[in-house]
């Protein structure tokens, strides 16, 4: 089991699950970050800590169709082990639904 991100990240990306996160297992995009289902120790530490509320367990219905995106950008994208500044737009993108088609393939540039 492990834990997935979800649309709530997109062109949100506060970052402050992995500041918590005791294994570095956040994968940063241009405007998401998602987690390496393989390194994902299933702590539950990251879940609180997301102001867009956009983690959840794999277990969890809402999570399926996000599973294998998280597994495949964890593999094409950079790891990150430090909160960085989120967007400066993020508040105003926080709870918006259906933003799959604002996600932005390309890995973190800074």
């Amino acid at each position: 089991m492990a834990y997935v991100v979800t649309d709530g990240c997109i062109r949100c990306k506060y970052m402050d699950c992995v500041s918590v996160c005791p294994v570095d297992c956040f994968y940063a995009g241009e405007n998401m970050l998602v987690i390496n289902p393989d390194e994902c120790i299933d702590c539950g530490v990251c879940e609180p800590e997301c102001p867009a509320e956009a983690i959840l367990p794999d277990t969890d219905p809402r999570a399926a169709e996000w599973v294998a995106l998280n597994a495949d950008y964890a593999a094409k994208w950079p790891n990150i082990a430090e909160k960085g500044e989120a967007p400066a737009d993020a508040d105003e993108w926080k709870g918006k639904e259906g933003k799959l088609a604002l996600l932005d393939p390309a890995p973190a540039t800074h």
